[in-house]
């Protein structure tokens, strides 16, 4: 098994929303297993925070099944992975939904409300995933350690698995934060049952930023930690990344901050893959010279319909047999917007390996065909990213390819790359551009396999800098985030094929910069108000 995945055997981790989406959080003890009882051992304290992890792949203890919030779907709607995905890349170019189920194609369109079920999840998610951190913290601090008789190597290792888990918390208010601005808040203070307050951005800013810096230094060493567990350089990374966005949350650009911590993680070992496609395979575990840390799935362990098993699924048809699982979904595909990025003109063709576009059994022109039609699966670019394919040609762990194996990488060193450049141009005083230059064109050498894709100075600018990022992040969650940052999302300078809700694109209310806070959250939390526009 790879890691950290595990089942989950401890039933005090049970915990549940008390009312819907209320984000008022209880424990409920089963079967006589208090924490006294459960924390008595290193295994409790390891099985623990495989359930913090695990929260990450999984929407409940068993699949979609006792989902973790109830009154939602397991798979679709209160996992992570999926709902992060379709709120991030459906409002954009990137990803258009052929399924008509319940409001998923408001997301496209940018014409969601307060009382989507989808958005709902989105927002559950994070709060519940905090509340299960803050308890396993509030049972990590020195004196239940040494109340418990624990000392040396174990009392070591379960502050290393406190730090991991505030790592795990920040990342969870960094999701919350970019999705929804203002948000429920809680920390292990706050006692189980405790109301949550509301805070602003600019506050949640602060606190995330606070807790990364203080948790880089009690990581482990980047590269040092088991794979699919976070080390210093996970930390360093969502710095970069939440410093590059700071402008957006807090109406303060930080991009000397963005290229210092960029530059940390790009010197701190790791390096690119040779070949772009095995990123997202099955086996892209074996990628951690690229893969600063992932998100594991397993056709066995992870069995869930809302991590990657749906990026595969959903991105294909009656080729299912091509992405290595048993059946195709036929859902998900991208517009003319993404494939432009990589095709000029009519042409067909490019060099750029990492143009994943399907052009079997539907027989698709990847620059030529358009959307008429969203309900029409045909219709649209075919992604072919991410796979269940292994390398060596493997069936996969679930013998009737029903669930995948491939990992969802959170961070990797190419957007480092990327956000240092960015931030140059944008003004970071702590780089330089001829670096910049130097770390875009080592990311098209790999994407090119040779020097003949890579740029000049002069074609070097904030608008190559954003393109870019789709022809190297397309489908891993960053598009909505970005176009915000460059004022594209819901403004007329940019314009794809049914965004909107027309299918030659229109410019759309600003409020669809955020998400609303959901109207139920709102009925059972008087600490919280709603986004304006909402």
């Amino acid at each position: 098994m790879k890691n950290i995945i595990k089942n989950i055997a401890i039933a005090f981790l049970s915990m549940s929303i008390v009312t819907s989406c209320s984000n008022k959080l209880d424990l409920f003890p089963q079967n006589d297993m208090t924490p006294n009882n459960a924390y008595a051992t290193m295994d409790g304290y390891t099985s623990v925070l495989a359930k913090i992890y695990g929260s990450l792949s999984l929407g409940g203890n068993e699949g979609d099944g006792s989902p973790d919030i109830s009154g939602l779907d397991g798979g679709s709607q209160i996992s992570f992975i999926r709902p992060f995905f379709n709120l991030q890349e459906l409002p954009t170019d990137e990803a258009v939904c052929a399924w008509n189920d319940q409001t998923i194609k408001d997301f496209h369109n940018l014409a969601w409300t307060s009382s989507d079920p989808f958005i709902k999840g989105a927002y559950a998610r994070p709060i519940w995933n905090i509340g299960l951190i803050n308890a396993f913290l509030r049972e990590a601090t020195d004196a239940k350690i040494s109340e418990r008789g624990f000392s040396g190597a174990d009392a070591a290792n379960i502050k290393n698995m406190a730090a991991e888990a505030r790592f795990i918390r920040a990342f969870n208010y960094w999701v919350a934060m970019d999705l929804f601005g203002k948000y429920s808040f809680l920390t292990e203070a706050d006692q189980t049952g405790t109301t949550p307050v509301e805070k602003p951005a600019n506050e949640i800013f602060a606190y995330i930023e606070t807790e990364l810096k203080a948790v880089e230094e009690l990581l482990p060493a980047a590269r040092s930690n088991v794979y699919g567990r976070v080390d210093k350089a996970a930390a360093q990374a969502l710095l970069a990344r939440m410093y590059l966005n700071a402008e957006t949350y807090t109406g303060a650009g930080k991009y000397n901050e963005a290229a210092t911590y960029a530059k940390k993680v790009i010197e701190s070992g790791y390096s690119l893959s040779t070949d772009y496609y095995r990123l997202f395979q099955a086996d892209n575990n074996t990628q951690t010279n690229e893969v600063i840390w992932a998100i594991n799935c397993d056709g066995l362990m992870t069995q869930g319909h809302g991590n990657t098993t749906f990026l595969v699924h959903a991105a294909s048809g009656d080729d299912a047999p091509d992405y290595n699982v048993g059946s195709g979904w036929a859902g998900y595909r991208a517009t003319k917007g993404l494939s432009s990025k990589f095709y000029s003109g009519n042409t067909t063709t490019t060099n750029d390996k990492r143009a994943l576009f399907t052009t079997s059994k539907y027989k698709i022109d990847p620059v030529e065909n358009e959307i008429d039609d969203i309900t029409n699966f045909n219709n649209g670019v075919h992604v072919k990213k991410w796979t269940n394919n292994y390398v060596d040609g493997r069936i996969g762990n679930h013998p009737d390819r029903n669930f995948t194996d491939t990992d969802f990488p959170v961070f990797r060193l190419s957007e480092m790359y990327l956000i240092y450049a960015e931030a140059v141009l944008r003004g970071a005083t702590t780089g330089d551009k001829a670096t910049a230059l130097s770390y875009v064109n080592t990311v098209r050498s790999r994407a090119y396999g040779n020097a003949s894709g890579n740029i000049s100075d002069a074609s070097l600018n904030l608008q190559f800098i954003l393109d870019e990022r789709a022809r190297e992040l397309y489908w891993e969650g960053h598009r909505r985030t970005d176009l915000i940052r460059f004022n594209q999302l819901v403004t007329d300078t940019y314009l794809w094929a049914w965004k909107g809700g027309v299918q030659g694109g229109r410019a759309v209310d600003a409020k669809y910069k955020l998400y609303p806070v959901p109207a139920e959250a709102i009925m059972v939390n008087p600490n919280l108000t709603q986004t304006t526009g909402y």
